[in-house]
């Protein structure tokens, strides 16, 4: 079994234990901010995972609705969200290429660091199989709705360093999505060194793990794209 595909399927307190200290400075929601009003938005999140970007939005957006391929990661997002006594959300397993709405429901169509494994996952046809993805974005979108893309260029690095095999992702959605795109720093914050040597090693492999500081950074970038129906 792919190694990202076990961690999300039976390792998703541990996960969170690495995501819950990522973007210590809040360069998130800052950023998001910026690319359309959170105010009375409804949500679609591809990918919630343990809902890292679900608990950002939900406090702030009319609805946010939530989908992730692991019912073991969905569990936590779960957790999290009544624990902070919100009410104005829902989730279910999907894939992200069938998210079972109808057309034109949602204000932003979001996903974190979901769409990128397409390109592992599917190395001989991940065009098309990502492209199906963004369809379905685009299709629960209202006219001046927007698709955001949040995927990582580069954990250990302090300036945008893209994993060599997500390059021509990224060139893609630039060139024949049309995407704008932008970047933040998504430092993580780790309370000693030796918790930043164990999650980053649980996630990222040795090497990482090797690499380990209480501040360890990270460049992500942003795509976004507004769509007209």
């Amino acid at each position: 079994m792919d190694r990202f595909k076990l961690i999300y399927g039976e390792q998703a307190e541990q996960y969170e234990q690495l995501v819950a200290r990522e973007d210590v400075d809040g360069n998130i929601l800052k950023a998001l901010q910026t690319i359309h009003s959170l105010a009375q938005a409804d949500v679609v999140e591809f990918g919630a995972g343990t809902g890292r970007l679900t608990g950002l939005l939900a406090p702030l957006v009319k609805s946010i609705r939530a989908y992730d391929e692991s019912a073991a990661m969905l569990a936590v997002a779960e957790r999290k969200l009544r624990e902070k006594g919100l009410k104005n959300w829902r989730t279910a397993v999907a894939d992200h290429r069938t998210i079972p709405l109808p057309d034109h429901c949602a204000d932003i169509c979001i996903e974190g660091w979901a769409f990128g494994h397409f390109v592992g996952w599917h190395p001989a046809n991940w065009r098309e199989e990502a492209g199906r993805a963004l369809a379905e974005m685009e299709r629960l979108l209202r006219s001046g709705g927007v698709m955001i893309l949040i995927e990582t260029l580069g954990t250990g690095f302090e300036t945008p360093t893209p994993p060599e095999q997500l390059r021509p992702f990224y060139h893609w959605l630039e060139t024949e999505h049309h995407f704008a795109h932008t970047w933040i720093r998504t430092d993580y914050q780790f309370a000693s060194l030796a918790e930043a040597a164990e999650l980053l090693g649980f996630f990222f492999g040795p090497e990482m793990a090797a690499q380990a500081r209480i501040r360890f950074p990270e460049c992500t970038g942003i795509w976004h794209k507004t769509v007209e129906n």
